[in-house]
């Protein structure tokens, strides 16, 4: 069960991963040492999972974001599995849905050309419906 530290040094880590021990510490009413074994607790327990960074993708030249809708056309799910996999440059995420479609991806693009292309070889596994996101 976490308490209200552990909640606080979860939100302060969410907002800046790579803050020091003794400024986490400050920001919760901790130590830095305090600190430091608390996120090792965390970590430990399993309710921290890793650290990560935001990239912007636009900067990087992946300016076209899209979730896309997968409908299967058959049960066994291998072949649009390996295919998406094969796709990881552009896939995001990839998640098994339940409600409308089979699975949500999750893409960035550098190009509608790239997006066409990866669409026609998607069409050979599944079908699909196309959302583009517009504004964040």
């Amino acid at each position: 069960m976490l308490d209200q530290t552990d909640k606080r040094i979860i939100e302060e880590l969410s907002k800046n991963s790579r803050i020091t021990m003794k400024e986490l510490g400050e920001k919760v009413h901790l130590t830095g040492q305090a600190a430091a074994s608390r996120v090792a607790k965390l970590e430990d327990n399993g309710v921290i999972e890793g650290y990560t960074i935001n990239v912007n993708q636009v900067k990087i030249g992946r300016p076209i974001h899209a979730m896309i809708t997968i409908y299967t056309n058959n049960p066994y799910h291998q072949p649009y599995l390996s295919f998406i996999k094969s796709q990881e440059e552009y896939v995001i995420h990839n998640y098994k849905i339940s409600g409308d479609g089979c699975y949500l991806i999750e893409c960035r693009f550098p190009s509608n050309e790239v997006l066409d292309q990866f669409l026609i070889d998607l069409n050979k596994h599944a079908n699909y419906k196309l959302m583009i996101v517009i504004n964040k």
